[in-house]
């Protein structure tokens, strides 16, 4: 008997996964292996939400295994250490292996594939799995990745995207492979309240009725706060429990305006993605610098804190930060004009508040968040790098009857329509509801003289 591992990383699915399908074709018993990676861990990105859902993604994973005759083969340390261990119990003669964007992804394959050759083994790695069309695949004439997105839209769009294939039906594993206990987020703590439930179940039965009932409208309704008419796929994309593949073609065969405009969402997924790919260094480091002097220590610290607590004294952005501690999730929008008033209005570093989102995101993707937040303060990919939002306006517009507000900050219950987005012109109905730590208009003024623009 012939035997092949697969090991899951960001694809925690059996629909549509190509390196699970191609070790299953190369072998007629296979190893599923997941790694709780230590390396992960101590690099402090295993947030409580992401391994809250993670527990949830593999317990469906090893649920739908064995409703086709196997299981799931669950271990924890080093991946490299693990893997191997794995393969020689099993005598498995390859690995198969989601192709990663970043950095650790990259470091983690090659050592996984120079120890699988010195024991006589061999690495497979396969693209489109973690995303639409892969990193790379398409690049402008001059660089080795697009910088700006409009273009790279145009080229994905004329990309020829693999076929969509089904679950597989029998999947056999090898005896004498041994599992630790599969997590459970009932062992954990520092969980958000609102937490969705995270699986390949769950993921496909939400895409779904989302596509049945919101897809239509997505592109009308998409940023209105309250209304709420997001997918909020975010979360299932990030652990690969759907198929960004499955997703951009079933939208295309929909046709319309919603669907043209997720699937648009999903092509700037996959842009960050090739941005990381090419510059991993954007993790952590300005992508374009404009040699900022971030405000930092003392007073500034309050200030951040006021940020992360919902404590702004702009309701609006009060609210979504309220949501993110709530939820693990915020709306899109709202991410948008909660970075803008750190990074702009207080002139704080992007690095902040990145890592005060990865902290609580259950979507929390170096990717995109690293590079999003880099487009809101102007280091990143955005053509227009001094913009600002103005979170009284985007409030009245994007939440005109206040409801979003109201419901996150209740202080503001006694406020109607787009009132509560200015509630220190109404004091004796804002309870006890913090005034703004500062004045639009200061902020900006700070903000033009630090980028020097006059």
């Amino acid at each position: 008997m012939t035997v092949s591992v697969v090991l899951f990383t960001s694809d925690l699915r059996l629909h549509d996964n190509p390196s699970l399908l191609a070790a299953l074709a190369s072998a007629d018993e296979v190893v599923p292996l997941f790694v709780l990676d230590a390396g992960i861990e101590s690099a402090g990105f295993a947030a409580p939400n992401r391994r809250a859902f993670l527990a949830d993604c593999l317990a469906d994973l090893d649920a739908g295994l064995r409703e086709r005759g196997g299981r799931l083969v669950v271990r924890s340390g080093a991946v490299v250490d693990q893997v191997c261990r794995a393969a020689a119990e099993s005598g498995a003669a390859e690995v198969h292996l989601a192709a990663g964007v970043s950095a650790y992804a990259w470091r983690r394959e090659d050592r996984l594939r120079a120890a699988l050759e010195a024991d006589g083994r061999r690495l497979r790695v396969h693209d489109a799995v973690i995303t639409a069309v892969p990193p790379g695949a398409v690049t402008p004439a001059a660089s080795d990745h697009f910088a700006v997105f409009t273009p790279y839209f145009r080229r994905w769009s004329q990309e020829r995207l693999r076929s969509v294939r089904g679950a597989p039906r029998v999947v056999r594993v090898p005896d004498g492979v041994g599992s630790e206990r599969l997590p459970s987020r009932k062992d954990l703590t520092g969980i958000s309240a609102g937490l969705a439930r995270g699986g390949e179940t769950a993921a496909r039965t939400q895409w779904s009725a989302w596509r049945r009932g919101g897809l239509a409208g997505y592109a009308a309704g998409h940023d209105d706060l309250s209304g709420d008419a997001t997918s909020r796929l975010s979360p299932h994309l990030h652990f690969g429990t759907l198929s960004p593949v499955e997703l951009v073609r079933s939208a295309a065969r929909q046709g319309g305006a919603g669907p043209e405009a997720f699937v648009r969402q999903l092509c700037w997924r996959d842009f960050h993605h090739q941005v990381l790919a090419a510059r991993p260094e954007s993790a952590d480091a300005d992508y374009r610098t404009r040699h900022d002097r971030w405000r930092s220590g003392g007073p500034v610290e309050e200030e951040i804190t006021a940020w992360r607590e919902g404590r702004t004294g702009y309701p609006v952005v009060d609210a979504a930060m309220r949501q993110l501690r709530h939820q693990g999730w915020m709306h899109n929008r709202g991410r948008l004009l909660t970075a803008s008033f750190l990074t702009k209005t207080l002139y704080v570093d992007w690095r902040v508040g990145a890592r005060h989102f990865l902290e609580l995101l259950v979507d929390g993707d170096i990717a995109d968040n690293q590079l999003n937040w880099q487009w809101v303060a102007g280091t990143g990919t955005d053509s227009r790098p001094n913009r600002v939002f103005n979170p009284v306006a985007q409030g009245k517009r994007y939440d005109p009857d206040g409801g979003y507000v109201r419901r996150w900050v209740p202080e503001l219950d006694g406020l109607e329509g787009a009132s509560v987005h200015e509630p220190w012109k109404h004091r004796g109905t804002a309870g006890a509801y913090p005034p703004p730590l500062l004045e639009l208009s200061e902020g900006l003024a700070r903000f033009k003289r630090a980028r020097d623009l006059g």
